[in-house]
């Protein structure tokens, strides 16, 4: 089948993105597991102060302990939280114990209890059931975790509800401008989220053909018939990576403990390196010979004969 010419283009600006589908009490999803984590959408949604925002995320390590900093989140809903291999998020912690910021409610699952709750979504189904719990006091915490006897055994499983953001922000490689979206190494609960949401913003390192997604079909985890809007914005997943365009900042996390161990570090950092800037572009000028320093070394694979 050729390509078809006469569909419009999703692409879009951050600034524009976040304006058209992110607002004030939605539901949001920033996914990206170790890398492809979307802090370039995060800073443009504090720019654009965005308020009383539920906050859904497996992990919620940097990205929304910055946004919980600036007053954007009313609820964390997680299964893991923390400053990877470093230690604890200051602002969420601060935000948790009544030491700092506004009110933050929590709902904590498992990791699978997360993914459970994003696959239902997806698959349009009211909950999901799972062993995941047993013996555990998570759903003490969580009376949002039900039971239920299965219909063909009789056991007793655990039950969590559908997730159904208002709206799932991804990072990838690279798409095309109608959102069919292709993303290598380590996944998370990318392409779970986006099925799972009523509007789906790309963020690409780079913005290719049809034609080239076409010719790597396997490689292509978000279709674009979900997909909201692309945005093109190279190094926005600054301080994680991007597999094949830049490495993790280990720096970076490193850190973040002591930007973060006051609020007027992190009002320092917000105004210098959020609201100090317009973009992702300016964000990178200021961290002078930071691409230079995080660019992935060359390592290609062999292709595919997709040929009959």
């Amino acid at each position: 089948m050729p390509p078809s010419t006469s569909r419009a283009s999703k692409v879009l600006s951050m600034k524009d993105a976040v304006a058209e589908y992110v607002r004030d009490g939605d539901t949001v999803v920033i996914e990206g597991f170790t890398h492809l984590i979307c802090f370039s959408a995060a800073h443009e949604i504090i720019r654009q102060r965005r308020k009383g925002l539920t906050l859904c995320r497996l992990t919620p390590d940097l990205i929304y302990d910055q946004m919980i900093a600036a007053g954007c989140a009313k609820k964390l809903v997680f299964s893991w939280a923390g400053n990877p291999g470093v230690g604890s998020l200051n602002a969420f912690r601060s935000a948790v114990e009544g030491k700092g910021g506004g009110p933050l409610e929590i709902e904590e699952y498992s990791h699978f209890g997360m993914v459970a709750r994003l696959c239902a979504g997806s698959a349009g189904l009211p909950f999901w059931p799972l062993r995941d719990f047993m013996g555990t006091d998570i759903p003490r915490a969580n009376d949002r975790i039900k039971t239920v006897t299965c219909p063909f055994t009789g056991e007793t499983l655990a039950a969590v509800p559908a997730l159904r953001p208002d709206v799932t922000i991804v990072h990838a490689q690279r798409a095309d401008e109608q959102g069919n979206t292709q993303i290598w190494g380590l996944m998370g609960v990318q392409k779970e989220s986006a099925f799972a949401s009523k509007n789906v913003i790309v963020v690409v390192e780079e913005l290719v053909s049809e034609a080239l997604i076409r010719s790597d079909p396997n490689r292509t985890l978000i279709p674009g018939i979900v997909v909201s809007a692309v945005v093109v914005e190279p190094f926005e997943a600054h301080p994680s990576y991007a597999q094949g365009y830049y490495d993790r900042d280990n720096d970076f996390y490193m850190a973040w403990e002591k930007i973060s161990n006051t609020p007027e570090g992190f009002k320092k950092y917000l105004d210098e390196y959020v609201y100090g800037v317009s973009g992702r572009a300016e964000y990178m000028a200021k961290n002078k010979g930071l691409a230079e320093r995080i660019k992935a070394s060359h390592q290609v694979c062999d292709g595919v004969n997709y040929g009959f």
